[in-house]
């Protein structure tokens, strides 16, 4: 009899994300996406403002005992609006209810900047991510073509989806 896999998430902590864990977010990008963002956008969205936040094991269990990097997101506000620009769960940590966690997370910080209305783009072909974002809430309001550029061939649709922020 095959072990059923352990689907809890970990107990973790959100922090803001800083220059300093790029180097560690940079490897899950690159794990997690076909044409990953580059150390320079998230060095920009940093320069800019956006919030942006990591979740991180509570207990120190990765290499020389640092807390192991779970997750982390980039949004960009807007007026009345927030715009989630990147979300991503390390593949390893994936089917643990982090990516709930992190919206969970952003709305918090919609609701505190008073923004009603949550916005993102996901690849067409992303249907675990589409499932998770329409169980949160989410509806799809819209399809942006050609959107994702692709490692080769032609770039790839993205359907634009919306959350109204409950006050």
């Amino acid at each position: 009899m095959s072990a059923v896999p352990d689907r809890t998430p970990p107990p973790w902590e959100a922090s803001l994300l800083r220059v300093p864990d790029l180097t560690e977010l940079m490897a899950i990008e690159r794990q997690a996406y076909p044409v990953p963002w580059t150390h320079g956008n998230f060095v920009d969205s940093l320069a800019a403002g956006y919030p942006a936040e990591v979740l991180r094991t509570q207990a120190h269990t990765g290499p020389r005992g640092h807390r192991d990097l779970l997750g982390y997101w980039v949004a960009m506000p807007g007026v009345d609006e927030m715009h989630l620009l990147n979300i991503t769960v390390a593949p390893g940590w994936q089917g643990r209810g982090l990516a709930v966690a992190m919206l969970d997370r952003l709305v918090a910080v919609c609701r505190e900047r008073q923004l009603t209305q949550l916005w993102l783009e996901v690849r067409v072909s992303n249907q675990r991510a589409r499932d998770v974002y329409q169980r949160y809430g989410f509806v799809e309001v819209g399809l942006r073509r050609a959107y994702y550029p692709v490692p080769q061939g032609p770039r790839e649709d993205a359907v634009l989806m919306s959350l109204a922020v409950p006050a």
